[in-house]
């Protein structure tokens, strides 16, 4: 199925999806950086949600770019 020239890619909601989630994660993994859980996690020393959301951001970012809906292949 050929796609026509006024549909936007799915890839594109998925890659703005995935920004939205990166900016939660990153944003509660700064947090708890900033202000430790009472009771400690385990391996809370590599700051898990740091490297997921700033992945989800790439991700999500090459995503939103590369099929958005101004560009043309």
């Amino acid at each position: 199925m050929h796609a026509r020239k006024n549909m936007v890619s799915i890839w594109f909601f998925i890659g703005v999806l995935l920004l939205c989630y990166g900016l939660l994660i990153t944003g509660s993994g700064l947090y708890e950086l900033a202000s430790p859980p009472a009771h400690p996690v385990v391996m809370a020393d590599l700051h898990t949600p740091i490297w997921w959301g700033i992945l989800l951001l790439a991700i999500g970012a090459f995503y939103s770019l590369r099929f958005s809906p101004g560009k043309r292949k």
